[in-house]
């Protein structure tokens, strides 16, 4: 029976030492593979992150336009369209933007106008409707990156 004993006392550390070998095995593989991933989708992430644009060439409209605003109010506005480098230095027409500005502002309450917020609201709109109206066909980004009030005074 003594013999018996350690048997089993010499068979326990062996499976022990199994058990916790599978362990370690499986703690190396798991750890390697998430750092593995981590580092794979840091890599995704840094490369679909989108690439800012260079400010290029900048188109200034000549004169001021005067829009009617609701409750016989008026906008005073002229404004520049600053285009990117990849744009080139041939500046575009810029009538569909002042007929864009036109369209956004027209029968707009000064109320909306006054605040900075609303402004700013307005000035967001009438950007993404002229950087769509630039996009030229088959290209992914528009040449026009930004818009800038030279004059916006109401009446």
């Amino acid at each position: 029976m003594a013999e018996k004993e350690k048997k089993d006392a010499a068979e326990a550390p062996k499976k022990s030492k199994k058990m916790l070998m599978i362990i370690i095995i499986a703690v190396v593989v798991l750890g390697g593979g998430g750092a593995g991933a981590f580092f794979m989708l840091k890599g995704d992430k840094a490369a679909a992150e989108p690439v800012e644009p260079v400010k290029g060439a900048v188109v200034t409209m000549e004169n001021a336009i005067t829009i009617n605003l609701a409750d016989a109010h008026y906008l005073k506005l002229a404004f520049t369209l600053q285009l990117t480098e990849a744009a080139g230095e041939e500046a575009p027409d810029i009538a569909e933007a002042i007929d864009l500005a036109i369209d956004e502002y027209t029968g707009v309450k000064i109320a909306e106008l006054e605040t900075e917020k609303g402004r700013e609201t307005k000035k967001e709109d009438l950007l993404k409707k002229i950087e769509k109206a630039y996009l030229k066909e088959g290209e992914e980004e528009s040449p026009v990156m930004g818009l800038y009030f030279t004059q916006f005074v109401t009446q």
